[in-house]
């Protein structure tokens, strides 16, 4: 039986981080199954599935406060089980940009929140347009709409609502 616990951790980025916190995962055999790491400011930000035997599982979290000493970095952990497969859901990309202002991902998602509509993963960046420097936003979401939403509905009322707020978006089928 494969036990699994999540782990986030924050620090101040420098080269190495991600060897070494691997590192001391595959001396305890324990597997990196998913991750999503990205220096936000100055500080490293990074979770992880890590998947393994009970003993290892607790091995690692017995050696957390260790871990974080040794890496300056701030860790939380919690042991957490599979994540039913989803097959009356329709995985749909979403892309939004727009001039950078404040509410956006708010909006975002109330809007798919107030119709029950699952975000699954969600990533922003904010950055320089090129030749005017203007401060500019992006949105990059995957959303899971049930097999009963009438996808044409949501499409228009998403698009109409990104248009209120004078954002540009996509949404398509994965």
């Amino acid at each position: 039986m494969t036990d699994q616990l999540v782990i986030s951790a924050i620090g101040e980025d420098r080269p190495g981080i991600v060897n070494d916190l691997s590192d001391i995962i595959f001396k305890l055999s324990l597997n990196i199954e998913d991750s999503r790491m990205s220096v936000l400011g100055g500080e490293f930000a990074i979770q992880l599935l890590v998947t393994g035997d009970k003993q290892a599982i607790d091995a690692l979290h017995a050696q957390l406060s260790d871990i974080e000493s040794q890496l300056g970095l701030n860790i939380m952990a919690r042991p957490t089980s599979g994540r039913p497969a989803q097959t009356d859901t329709v995985p749909y990309s979403v892309e939004v940009s727009s001039l950078d202002h404040q509410g956006i991902v708010h909006n975002i998602a109330s809007f798919f929140s107030s119709r029950n509509i699952n975000i699954v993963d969600l990533q922003t960046e904010r950055y320089a347009a090129p030749h005017t420097g203007s401060p500019m936003f992006t949105l990059h979401m995957t959303i899971g709409i049930n097999a009963d939403i009438n996808i044409p509905k949501l499409r228009e009322a998403f698009y109409d609502a990104c248009e209120e707020l004078n954002l540009d978006a996509e949404m398509s089928k994965l």
